[in-house]
């Protein structure tokens, strides 16, 4: 399916090799209590050559036992902060396809740094805390954006063209997400895109192992490490 031009705007004066592209997706959660359509990465990747891509520092916090921000689009060659402002050790690591990496123990007011080298959805894991996840999306577009709750994303600054529009969401299958992925033309004007219902159907959450492929313990223990907190 090709989506074609609907203008919705005039470019700007000095902006005519660049228009702005957006949508909105919904998440399709029969489970959930409140609408929540954020957290769906959406890029688009020109269908003839490559994109410039300018990486840029981007950074991914250890605060209260969380990765934040929980989703991180960054396009490849970027290398990312892990800063640990918990008063306690991490330990970010990914053993998954997407690129796997262990940045080691991590001791509290630090920082460690590793760049991500090639395109793939990284799932990031603490091998201290087994709740601690999140997800790094590596990218060859300097074209992406994350939905917020109403589901919205915009592009800014595209060259008209074709492009495919692809996205990611943790809760949706492969299969889904490949079946919504479209061609589509934007025009010197800009281009909005129709809505895109993400199916959340079939997904089965499950316990991941630490980084040594072992079950983590019932309870993390932050007083064996070094510099924890005394109680």
């Amino acid at each position: 399916m090709i989506w074609r031009s609907v203008i919705f705007f005039s470019l700007t004066t000095g902006l005519a090799w660049a228009a702005t592209a957006s949508g909105r997706v919904t998440l399709e959660d029969p489970a959930a209590r409140q609408k929540d359509n954020s957290g769906v990465v959406v890029w688009l990747e020109p269908v003839s050559g490559k994109a410039e891509l300018k990486p840029a520092g981007a950074t991914m916090v250890h605060k209260s036992k969380t990765f934040l921000p929980h989703i991180l689009p960054v396009v490849v060659g970027t290398k990312v902060a892990f800063p640990n402002r918990d008063p306690f050790f991490h330990n970010a690591f990914s053993n998954y396809d997407g690129q796997i990496f262990d940045i080691g123990l991590h001791a509290p007011g630090t920082t460690r740094y590793f760049t991500f080298g090639r395109p793939g959805v990284v799932r990031v894991f603490c091998n201290i805390h087994a709740t601690m996840s999140a997800i790094i999306a590596v990218l060859n577009t300097p074209w992406y954006a994350v939905t917020g709750s109403n589901g919205k994303y915009t592009f800014n600054g595209v060259p008209p063209g074709e492009y495919n529009l692809h996205m990611f969401h943790e809760r949706a299958l492969p299969d889904n997400l490949k079946y919504l992925e479209r061609r589509i033309t934007v025009p010197d004007a800009g281009l909005v895109m129709p809505l895109i219902s993400i199916t959340e159907t079939g997904f089965i959450p499950a316990d991941h192992l630490n980084k040594y492929g072992k079950d983590y313990p019932p309870v993390s223990n932050d007083s064996a490490y070094p510099g924890a907190p005394k109680k």
